[in-house]
């Protein structure tokens, strides 16, 4: 039987600056995803979309097709309402850890399926790894039983969940276009929704160790995705927050999990706390949760039961000793001084170089790698006070590392102007 449609005519009308049909779009991630349509093609068609953009209409088309390609979770079967987050990274973001379990304290249910970390950004997966006898890898049947039991799962995505897109996630990240917005947008949605989960609030970072470093693109693509959310069915709200200065006081895998812990225990770092509560808050909104005091709950205790019960689910020792490093290096002022700036994607960077990331999806991560800071900007430090101190199991690694810190980090006479961490909320994206 003869194809419908020619790739090569549809990547010259796109070329051309001209919109594809939703048929068109179906065929051409379907026969994509089936190797009909070569990477060559797809290459020069995701070229066209980075160059020229496309239409509402098409980046909702992509969306559904991408979401067609494989299977789709229902959780109707659940007691409870379905509430999920995602980010779109950033350097120090732990926030995973402690919302989850926050926000299935209140009794909705939380099915975060969540990835790994490549480069400057550290996946969740790889810190909560950092917990002896956790596993990321549950069944569809494991995950149901435990939103309903437990209120919250983090896992890992299935491989049949949204297939078209990391098949074209794979093609984009050697072909320069990544930064494409409806291709960003199209695989972030493609994957939420076919999660299942009744509402989704995105955290889209702008920043120096952000995806997105200017903030108006990085409105740009918050808009898109709420957009793509309410045209889908899903309820969807995106907050605008700032990542050019690391989250928290931590950077990598199980010193963030140590944080999180922190955290749940009514403690840890303000700007973590700010912004697990923002997102719980938003979260239960929209899931019906409303007028409730979420600062108050996360210093209770209630969060952190339920943090337990998750980490015992999934083979995981809530009480064991998280790994240490073999080696460790201290960085000291040289002068008196306020920190003025501490450059997020340097310092991601650095924890990368470490050991705490890693270059290719298959290369172990050290989990004891990273770095704990000792000040924030704002901060007054005097001559000898700790900056920042550097971990590894090899330290050969050090030189490298501190390759990445070389100017990361300012000092100056005067404390800068303090700048919001949440920017924006969005959540009617016309």
């Amino acid at each position: 039987m003869a194809e419908p449609f020619d790739a090569v005519e549809l990547i010259r009308r796109k070329r051309d600056r001209g919109e594809l049909t939703t048929d068109e779009i179906r065929w051409l991630v379907a026969r994509y995803t089936d190797g009909f349509v070569s990477d060559e093609q797809m290459a020069a068609m995701t070229m066209a979309i980075f160059l020229n953009g496309m239409q509402r209409r098409e980046i909702l088309d992509l969306t559904r097709a991408m979401i067609d390609s494989g299977e789709r979770l229902d959780f109707s079967s659940l007691s409870k309402p379905t509430t999920d987050k995602h980010s779109t990274g950033g350097v120090g973001d732990k926030i995973t850890l402690p919302l989850m379990p926050l926000v299935a304290s209140f009794g909705a249910a939380v099915p975060q399926l969540s990835g790994r970390g490549l480069g400057h950004t550290g996946g969740t997966l790889d810190k909560l790894e950092s917990i002896a006898g956790w596993r990321a890898e549950l069944t569809n049947e494991e995950l149901l039983r435990q939103l309903e039991d437990v209120g919250g799962v983090v896992c890992a995505a299935s491989a049949d969940l949204a297939p078209a897109d990391k098949k074209l996630y794979a093609l984009r990240d050697i072909t320069g276009t990544v930064e494409a917005i409806p291709l960003i947008a199209s695989s972030i949605m493609s994957k939420k929704i076919a999660e299942g989960t009744g509402a989704l609030v995105l955290d889209v970072k702008f920043g120096s160790g952000a995806f997105m470093r200017d903030p108006e693109r990085a409105r740009e693509l918050a808009e898109t995705m709420v957009r793509l959310g309410s045209d889908a069915g899903v309820n969807v709200s995106a907050l605008l927050t700032d990542m050019n200065t690391p989250l928290g006081l931590t950077i990598g895998n199980a010193n963030e999990v140590r944080e999180s812990v922190e955290v749940l225990a009514g403690g840890g770092p303000a700007d973590v706390v700010e912004l697990t509560v923002a997102l719980a808050t938003e979260m239960l909104d929209l899931a019906g949760i409303r007028d409730v005091d979420v600062a108050a709950h996360l210093r209770d205790g209630q969060a952190m039961d339920v943090w337990r019960r998750f980490i015992e689910a999934q083979g995981g020792d809530p009480d064991a000793t998280l790994p240490e490093p073999r080696e460790s290096h201290e960085v000291r002022a040289d002068r008196d001084g306020v920190v003025t700036r501490q450059d997020a994607y340097d310092f991601g960077l650095a924890a990368w170089r470490l050991g705490a990331g890693r270059a290719r999806k298959e290369d172990p991560v050290v989990h004891a790698a990273g770095i704990d800071l000792a000040v924030k900007p704002g901060d007054t430090v005097r001559r000898g006070d700790l900056l920042y101190t550097l971990h590894t199991d090899d330290a050969s690694r050090f030189d490298r590392a501190l390759e990445a810190l070389d100017g990361a980090l300012d000092l100056g006479d005067a404390a800068p102007e303090p700048a919001p961490l949440i920017v924006d909320r969005i959540r009617d994206a016309r």
